[in-house]
């Protein structure tokens, strides 16, 4: 029996992709192996967001092909998307496919062990609009699965490379999705996180289905407890995803609303879609009507040409939104890319200070937001054992609110709905609390894999 290994960088999206690609392996007989194993095929999946993702992407081709040199070597992702060339010449690398047509991964394989020819099946994902159909009906090792609706941008934000890489946004079939979701649920799963590359614009290629469309119809799936966004842009967060955000009982007190700078300048260089202003509005709009929504955003920080002034009103815009977290990012330049050419590039030692001040408010912030929920019971689906200390009998998993929690519970508890009170906020990063009880007592997903 042949055996492939897989190694994934980047996003979740990626993530979700190996899994999918897996599917196909594992439906063609192999069987899979640690990626430090001996493997008969090495299946690399890349990314491209930063230079560093490319040279990662490289060391670990070479990696695999220093850890067998008579195996199969195929390359996927976003680098090999975006530099076809580049990847095919690193001597050892047998198959290479971009973001599109990995269904026939397998084939590729085939092919290659009959003809010793290297397939290079890279094409213009700019012609793409189509959605890649990719299924994972299972997922190892996991309590929340993931949903892949949408792919692909239309932003083109002058730091981003991803267009290039995953093409215009394409959505999903809502049949298919609704079909994969009820497969999840059926296997076990309690949590679905629709994902994406650019998940909030969710059929703005379709005619009359929108996300908020699709959020009403995974409301009705019996067996699901919860559904939540992976990221939404403010701009795409209109009356009807508020109507259902708020009225089923779902839809989790969590939404990541990208920010990425709190200066109305940077933005505009950035070419993001929204002032502070509306940005600022819809958040305000978003705690009306969802009073103790979780909201948690992204911060690029040292954009070319950010002063000090710049930065210092995004910090205090921020801290007047009262999120809930942020993951801060110091600007990485990205060759191919507008801002990469900008002149006025911060150096880095700025970038890490202004890094420390934001982790610092987003911790301050975190806590904050927390606190508000002491002595309150919430529902958690545990995941795994507190990794402090294995040996404590606490388990970790998180509230719909995106509270982690860390609580009594035994390894039969992981992946079902559990009553938790919170009883204190331990750091910014988890809060104890006391199991109440099991909310339903439906049998864990099978672990595949």
């Amino acid at each position: 029996m042949r055996t492939v290994a897989f190694h994934t960088l980047g996003c979740k999206v990626n993530a979700y992709e190996t899994e999918a690609i897996w599917q196909l392996f594992m439906k063609a007989g192999y069987t899979r192996v640690d990626f430090e194993d001996k493997a008969d095929v090495y299946l690399i999946n890349t990314c491209t967001v930063t230079n560093t993702g490319d040279k990662k992407s490289r060391q670990v081709i070479r990696r695999a092909i220093r850890r067998n040199p008579d195996a199969v070597i195929a390359v996927t992702g976003c680098y090999a998307q975006t530099s076809p060339a580049e990847v095919a010449a690193i001597p050892g690398v047998d198959i290479v496919v971009g973001t599109q047509g990995r269904d026939k991964l397998t084939e590729y394989v085939e092919q290659y062990l009959a003809q010793r020819q290297p397939i290079n099946a890279v094409g213009n994902i700019m012609k793409q609009r189509e959605y890649e159909e990719l299924d994972v009906p299972d997922f190892a090792d996991r309590t929340r699965a993931s949903l892949k609706i949408q792919e692909g941008c239309n932003n083109f934000c002058t730091f981003c490379i991803i267009p290039w890489a995953k093409g215009l946004s394409r959505s999903r079939k809502p049949e298919n999705v609704l079909n994969q979701a009820r497969q999840l649920v059926a296997a076990g799963y309690k949590e679905i996180v629709l994902t994406g590359i650019h998940t909030g614009g969710y059929g703005e290629d379709f005619e009359n289905y929108k996300l908020a469309d699709l959020l009403w119809d995974l409301d009705k799936i019996e067996g699901l407890n919860r559904v939540r966004i992976s990221s939404i842009e403010a701009s795409q967060i209109d009356e009807r995803v508020i109507e259902v955000l708020n009225a089923s009982e779902k839809m989790c007190r969590h939404l990541h609303i990208p920010l990425q700078a709190g200066d109305d300048e940077v933005l505009k260089r950035m070419r993001r879609k929204y002032t502070t202003a509306e940005f600022k509005e819809k958040i305000m709009q978003l705690h009306e009507a969802m009073p103790n929504l979780a909201i948690t955003t992204d911060m690029i920080v040292g954009f070319p040409g950010e002063t000090e002034e710049q930065f210092n009103n995004g910090y205090r815009f921020v801290e007047e939104l009262k999120l809930y977290q942020m993951h801060v990012f110091p600007y990485s330049k990205r060759t191919g890319t507008p801002a990469a050419r900008m002149p006025d590039q911060v150096p880095e030692e700025v970038k890490h200070e202004r890094v420390r001040k934001l982790i610092e408010l987003s911790e301050r912030l975190t806590v904050t937001y927390a606190q508000k929920f002491v002595g309150d019971v919430l529902e958690v689906i545990p995941e795994r054992p507190y990794k402090e200390d294995p040996t404590s009998g606490l388990y970790m998993g998180y509230s719909d609110n995106y509270l982690q929690v860390a609580f009594p519970a035994t390894e039969e508890m992981v992946g079902k709905v559990c009553r938790v009170r919170i009883d204190k906020v331990a750091s910014p990063e988890y809060c104890l609390g006391t199991f109440v009880r099991v909310v339903d007592d439906v049998p864990r997903p099978a672990r595949v894999g």
